[in-house]
């Protein structure tokens, strides 16, 4: 048997999800947010297919490169960088990136002349389950002057774009940030190319019902209407989630305050980052315990001795009334946001290993 905890990646469903995705957008230029999951075989099955890359990273740069992804294909999409980061990207061919400041653009334009600008607005992302919190993005009025920044300093006022937040669940966010970037334009007089919608493309967590696809995608057509930009999107989770399942171990159940305590073999720290706050809460399966076996709720902990290593505690989480040490506990829908997540070392636990369970050979989407 493998070692418990692990990924297990199927690289049948990444390719299925792409297909799905271009399928529900058509007409949009896939640019997957490396971050999701940057394993190397991930990346080559995504390039391949012909899919383009966000990075955030000269290591994500790197990453790309080495699975092939052409540079033309490359967006830069993290308006914090250093001049480091651009020499490295520009150096490699990449030409487009993602700016919400003016000592950003000018640095750009020292280090990028005449590079392709897209400036990030500022959107109302209510609905994500990671909202940004105001880290990134600009209102359409500073968005107008980066715009004429950009073009009085040397650099190509390409694109304006807009994240709505990670696991967004409500089609509206987009329409906001579309009505954003029209302001923008009206106020910018600039004619940009390119409307970058970004990820938050949501995948089943939970209980709760998300939208599909084609109910984003059909708002998103009903909000531009005539304006038809080239469209970039970001889909991160949406390609790769539910790819993945997260193996674990039971280490230890018992009670505390009346409470019974799950403590498994995985954690905060070795994959499951995003249960903080209990923003994700991942669909569970326990292999060798019939579905309609006796279940009860349970407080969920990770293993390392940092007191925030509990993964849920308010979510109505059940599992098996006869879970025992030594019982498997999957996390369904985990192939995102997980080992790009994993700490390498916390308590001497190592980082989370993926086991690839299908190797595709993907058909190549014509440019």
């Amino acid at each position: 048997m493998n070692a418990s905890p692990r990924l297990e990646l199927d690289l049948s469903v990444v390719q299925t999800s792409y297909v799905t995705f271009r399928d529900a957008f058509p007409h949009v230029e896939p640019a997957y947010a490396i971050k999701a999951n940057p394993h190397p075989d991930v990346l080559a099955l995504l390039a391949g297919l012909g899919a383009s890359a966000d990075l955030a990273s000269v290591g994500e740069l790197d990453a790309c490169l080495l699975a092939g992804v052409e540079p033309r294909r490359m967006t830069w999409g993290n308006p914090v960088k250093k001049a480091s980061d651009v020499r490295a990207a520009v150096a490699a061919g990449v030409s487009r990136f993602t700016t919400d400041s003016a000592a950003d653009v000018d640095l750009l334009a020292r280090e990028a002349p005449g590079a392709a600008v897209t400036v990030r607005l500022a959107v109302d992302d209510d609905g994500s389950a990671t909202p940004f919190a105001g880290k990134f993005g600009v209102p359409p009025e500073e968005a107008a002057a980066l715009l004429c920044r950009a073009r009085d300093v040397g650099l190509r006022p390409h694109g304006l774009g807009f994240h709505p937040g990670s696991q967004q669940t409500d089609p509206s966010s987009w329409c906001r940030g579309i009505a954003s970037a029209r302001r923008a334009v009206a106020l910018s007089g600039v004619a940009v190319e390119e409307l970058n919608l970004g990820g938050g493309f949501p995948t089943r967590h939970g209980a709760g019902r998300v939208p599909t696809l084609w109910e984003i995608a059909a708002a998103i057509d009903a909000e531009l209407g005539d304006w038809r930009p080239h469209l970039v999107a970001e889909p991160g989770r949406a390609l790769v989630a539910d790819a993945g399942v997260l193996v674990a171990e039971v280490v230890l159940v018992t009670e505390r305050a009346g409470r019974r305590w799950v403590y498994l073999d995985v954690g905060r720290y070795q994959g499951l980052a995003e249960t903080e706050g209990e923003m994700i809460v991942y669909r569970l399966r326990c292999p060798g315990h019939p579905d309609a076996a006796p279940r009860g709720p349970v407080v969920l902990a990770g293993p390392t001795c940092d007191g925030d290593d509990v993964l849920y505690r308010r979510a109505d989480v059940q599992l098996p009334l006869d879970l025992a040490p030594g019982d498997v506990v999957e996390f369904l829908g985990a192939g995102a946001y997980t080992s790009s997540y994993a700490s390498v070392g916390f308590n001497g636990l190592p980082p989370l290993p993926t086991v690839i369970t299908t190797l595709p050979t993907p058909e190549r989407t014509p440019d």
